[in-house]
């Protein structure tokens, strides 16, 4: 995906998606509320696991959905690495596991401002993908291109959102 970047808020880019090495903690029927400390446990844990196992991350943090979220979410939290992890990693209560960022037709398009405002970012940009005669699929992933600070202002972060489509 080195070529997010060039992709402006609101429009909709379609492209052929690679597979993606990753490394992720997985959960299932996880509370949407409860997003935060998710992200917080995983990557606390990811970057000083990849360190002692020798494997460099090769892109930027995600999260991955398999269905659409509602209370809960079945996701994979992680980043794309240089070479796949040969067998999960446990640090503390985190488990760590190979995964993938799938291959196919993908659509994206970019989100500038606060995670608040993402349910509607990713309404428009299902409906823009259908009104160019394509269906979304699953999964579907975010990538979070701003690393968030303590400091920022949420109106600068921008999330890349992607999805897998048909048509």
């Amino acid at each position: 995906m080195s070529d997010a970047d060039q992709t402006r808020p609101g429009e909709i880019e379609f492209f052929e998606a690679t597979e993606v090495p990753t490394v992720v903690v997985r959960r299932t029927d996880y509370p949407l509320s409860e997003m935060a400390p998710l992200f917080d446990s995983t990557f606390g844990a990811l970057f000083p696991a990849l360190a002692e196992a020798g494997i460099q991350p090769a892109g930027i943090p995600f999260s991955l959905h398999t269905r659409m979220p509602t209370d809960t979410v079945d996701i994979e939290v992680g980043i794309p690495v240089s070479s796949p992890l040969p067998a999960p990693i446990e640090r503390g209560d985190v488990l760590l596991e190979p995964s993938t960022q799938p291959a196919g037709t993908a659509a994206r398009t970019a989100h500038i401002g606060g995670y608040e405002g993402l349910g509607a970012a990713w309404g428009a940009f299902m409906g823009g993908i259908v009104a160019a005669g394509k269906a979304p699929a699953f999964p579907f992933w975010e990538i979070y291109v701003t690393e968030p600070s303590p400091d920022m202002d949420p109106a600068t972060l921008r999330t890349d959102l992607v999805t897998l489509v048909t048509g």
